[in-house]
């Protein structure tokens, strides 16, 4: 291979194929269009609030976590695991309600996402590790489903990213053509997985970078 060959797959994407117009847009919901959610931050914040010891939630987090956004136990039986495996000075449900307090939109994203899709008439899916419920929740509150056509959540398909198969299987149930796609994600690791399958990898930073790499792939967001 000659020197300066090794260039990225979404470089690559955009000067072999520059006639080919983008038709999907892969996101990610957690650090690009709304906040994290029950984050390392988060379970902080709550081993505070609710006077609990945060190594012990930490560890009961990472043993349990996994198996709770693959969809094989329920958020009850995630926090019997994680905090009420004993009596607590606190409800189930202030403690349900402090977790959801914790996702908030980033507005700007996803008006760009709803402009693009308007626009350019773009297919738009999900791929997100997201427990059911707290999936559910934020589809719902911040009304996801108004402007996303195909939800690809570990919940639902029980696989999670870095695993390769969720990205096939969205590839797949939108019947998308990966030459025209491209993923976004605020981790570079499954950026790069999604690029070593065809798609073209934007990792997301801020509003105003991913702003400019997407009109570099023809998206252009009107002016407001």
């Amino acid at each position: 291979m000659k020197k300066g060959a090794l260039a990225t797959q979404s470089i690559k994407t955009a000067f072999m194929n520059p006639q080919k117009k983008i038709t999907t847009l892969f996101t990610d919901i957690g650090g690009v269009l709304l906040t994290n959610g029950w984050d390392r931050q988060a379970r902080a914040e709550a081993a505070q609030r609710f006077n609990l010891e945060l190594p012990e939630v930490e560890e009961r987090h990472h043993l349990t976590f996994d198996t709770y956004e693959v969809g094989k136990i329920t958020l009850d039986e995630y926090l019997d695991r994680l905090v009420f495996y004993e009596e607590r000075n606190f409800s189930r449900e202030d403690f349900k309600d402090f977790m959801v307090s914790k996702s908030l939109p980033y507005h700007d994203m996803i008006k760009l996402i709803c402009d693009l899709k308007k626009k350019y008439n773009l297919k738009v899916a999900v791929i997100s590790n997201e427990g059911r419920e707290l999936n559910q929740y934020r589809i719902n509150t911040f009304r996801l489903n108004e402007f996303i056509d195909f939800f690809i959540s570990s919940s639902f398909v029980h696989f999670r990213k870095p695993d390769a198969d969720i990205f096939k299987v969205a590839i797949d149930i939108s019947q998308s053509d990966v030459e025209t796609s491209i993923y976004i994600d605020d981790r570079m690791l499954f950026v790069q997985i999604a690029e070593g399958l065809g798609l073209t990898g934007i990792c997301h930073t801020d509003y105003e970078d991913t702003k400019k790499k997407l009109a570099g792939f023809g998206l252009i967001a009107d002016e407001q």
